[in-house]
C-alpha cells in the first residue's frame, strides 16, 4: 500500500507541461479557458491520459492548446502544486501554426518582460527564471 493511501491522502494528480522558446528566445505561453487557473497564463499543459506518459502528454497537450508540433526533450523540473504534480519538459516546435485551441482561449510568445506583464500562474515566473536560466527573448 502507498503511503498517501496509508496517510488517507488520495494520491498526486499527474500532469505534464512544455517550456517551448522560438527562435528570438521567447517562451510559449497560454492563458488558461478553463478551471484550475481560468484566466491566467501558463506553460501549455494539462493532465495524462491513460497509458500515456508525462513526455507524451506535453507533446498532446502543446498540440491541443496551440496548434504547435513539438518535439519533447529533456525533464526541466517536477513540481507539486496543490493536488498536483506536474512535469514540465523542453520542447522545440517542429510545426504547425499558432492558434488557441482547446483549454487556452489565448497563446503567445513572451520575452521575461512580456510575461513578467501578464496575470501569471502562482510562482510560474520564478519557475521559468530557474528551467531556462538564458531567458529574455528580448528584441
Amino acid at each position: 500500500m502507498s503511503p498517501d493511501l496509508l496517510g488517507g491522502k488520495p494520491p498526486k494528480i499527474v500532469c505534464a507541461g512544455a517550456v517551448v522558446l522560438d527562435g528570438a528566445g521567447r517562451i510559449l505561453l497560454i492563458r488558461r479557458g478553463h478551471a484550475p487557473s481560468q484566466g491566467l497564463w501558463s506553460l501549455p499543459g494539462g493532465r495524462l491520459e491513460p497509458g500515456e506518459s508525462p513526455a507524451e502528454a506535453a507533446a498532446r497537450e502543446v498540440r491541443e492548446e496551440t496548434g504547435l508540433e513539438v518535439r519533447v526533450g529533456v525533464l526541466l523540473a517536477s513540481v507539486e502544486l496543490g493536488d498536483y504534480l506536474v512535469h514540465d519538459f523542453a520542447a522545440e516546435v517542429v510545426g504547425g501554426r499558432l492558434t488557441p485551441g482547446d483549454d487556452a482561449d489565448d497563446a503567445r510568445w513572451c520575452s521575461a518582460e512580456d510575461a513578467a506583464a501578464l496575470a501569471l500562474t502562482g510562482g510560474l515566473l520564478t519557475e521559468l527564471r530557474r528551467m531556462v536560466p538564458h531567458w529574455e527573448g528580448g528584441t
